[in-house]
C-alpha cells in the first residue's frame, strides 16, 4: 500500500479506456512547451543551420506557427496558436525592456549566454537554460558577453504585440510601476536591485 494515497490500481491500467488520454498533436500545458523548446534544442539539424549574426540590428526567425484547431477558440475569439522563434544576439545586443502582450513564453539558451533583467533583479542564462512566463511579464535581455548567442523562444498565444517600455523604470505591461530595475556597475561586485 502506498502510504501517499489509499488508491490501488489492480490489473492492467491500458485496460481501461476512459482512463487513457490521446496524445496531443501540440503543445498545451507550460510543462509540455517546455519540452518542446528542449527537444528542438536537442536536435540541432532543426535550427542550427538558420542561424544568422547580424551586428547592426537583432536577427531572427521563424522555426513554426502552429494555428490551434477550430473549435479551440470561445465563441466570437479566433482560435490560439503558438509561434516558436529562433534568435541570434551579437555581444552587446539587447533586447531593450519589452512585455509580451498577452502571450506567456518561454525562453530557451541554445548556444552561449544571455543576461535577464528584471524588477527582481538579474540572472545570467547558459546555454540549456530555460525561463517560463506568463503574460505581463517585464524584461530585458541581453548578451553581455563577448561571444555570440543563440535562444529559442516560444509564444503561446502566438506574439501579436511586444510593447517596449522606458529603460528609466521599469513597469508592468499595464503600465503600473514595479520594483526599479537592475543597472550595471563599472566597479567590480554583483548587481543587485
Amino acid at each position: 500500500m502506498n502510504s501517499d494515497s489509499d488508491l490501488q490500481i489492480a490489473g492492467d491500467i491500458l485496460e481501461v479506456p476512459h482512463l487513457l488520454q490521446a496524445p496531443r498533436e501540440h503543445p498545451a500545458t507550460v510543462a509540455e512547451f517546455a519540452g518542446l523548446a528542449r527537444s528542438i534544442a536537442a536536435d540541432r539539424s532543426q535550427w542550427e543551420h538558420l542561424v544568422r549574426y547580424d551586428a547592426t540590428s537583432r536577427w531572427y526567425h521563424r522555426l513554426r506557427t502552429v494555428p490551434q484547431a477550430l473549435g479551440s477558440a470561445r465563441a466570437g475569439e479566433a482560435p490560439l496558436g503558438y509561434e516558436v522563434w529562433l534568435l541570434s544576439w551579437v555581444p552587446g545586443q539587447g533586447s531593450g525592456r519589452h512585455a509580451h502582450g498577452r502571450s506567456s513564453g518561454v525562453l530557451t539558451v541554445l548556444d552561449g549566454a544571455l543576461t535577464e533583467r528584471t524588477g527582481r533583479g538579474t540572472r545570467a542564462l547558459t546555454a540549456g537554460a530555460q525561463r517560463v512566463f506568463a503574460p505581463g511579464y517585464v524584461h530585458e535581455v541581453v548578451n553581455d558577453t563577448l561571444d555570440p548567442a543563440v535562444s529559442l523562444h516560444i509564444y503561446y498565444p502566438g506574439l501579436t504585440e511586444m510593447p517596449m517600455l522606458p529603460q528609466s523604470g521599469l513597469r508592468s505591461a499595464g503600465g503600473t510601476p514595479t520594483a526599479p530595475h537592475c543597472e550595471a556597475r563599472t566597479a567590480p561586485g554583483p548587481v543587485t536591485a
